[in-house]
């Protein structure tokens, strides 16, 4: 499917009418989609950005679609950015983001399973994680405030992960800013 097909099924689900920094939840996922593009990434992992948050994430709770429909998303973004996209959403944020980098492990917070991620899909999953929290950061810099220091070590810590042009991105966003306590 082509993107603006996409956005129209998001916005069928109202994604357009839920609230998230930054305006609505579906400006923040057009917002993700083109950074992934303006800064290289290929299609899959674009149509991941415009629908990463389709089944709720760890850090926002509501789901466009339910995960057992999965088929649904496949059909409208392929496969690759599909299982992105409930890496993404699945990903239990307390158990993976921290040692990411080294165990390359993903808890998902739904089944309790662990899949380990390498090369470009390490990458994948690594960059979209980034560029969704540089959108929140950059629409709500209230964020940068209180988790600022959580970030900058975060992604210090998976900058080796991180396509070039998304490392850039951190460093131009972060650059050696060290705001607000720990974050979650």
């Amino acid at each position: 499917m082509s993107v603006d097909e996409v956005r129209d099924w998001l916005r069928e689900r109202g994604a357009d009418r839920i609230d998230h920094p930054g305006g609505s939840l579906y400006a923040h996922l057009c917002r993700v989609r083109e950074r992934l593009a303006a800064l290289g990434c290929d299609a899959d992992v674009q149509l991941a950005g415009l629908t990463h948050a389709v089944y709720g994430t760890d850090g926002f709770d509501v789901a466009l679609l339910d995960r057992t429909g999965r088929a649904t998303l496949r059909d409208l973004v392929g496969d690759e950015a599909a299982d992105l996209v409930y890496r993404y959403g699945a990903c239990d944020r307390r158990r993976t983001w921290r040692g990411l980098a080294t165990t390359v492990a993903v808890y998902d917070r739904f089944t309790g399973q662990v899949t380990t991620l390498r090369g470009e899909h390490l990458r994948s999953f690594v960059d979209l994680s980034v560029v969704n929290e540089l959108d929140v950061v950059e629409q709500d810099p209230s964020v940068l405030d209180t988790h600022g220091a959580f970030f900058h070590d975060l992604f210090a810590a998976w900058a080796p992960a991180m396509s070039p042009p998304v490392a850039s991105e951190v460093t131009r966003v972060f650059g050696s800013r060290r705001s607000g306590a720990a974050g979650q």
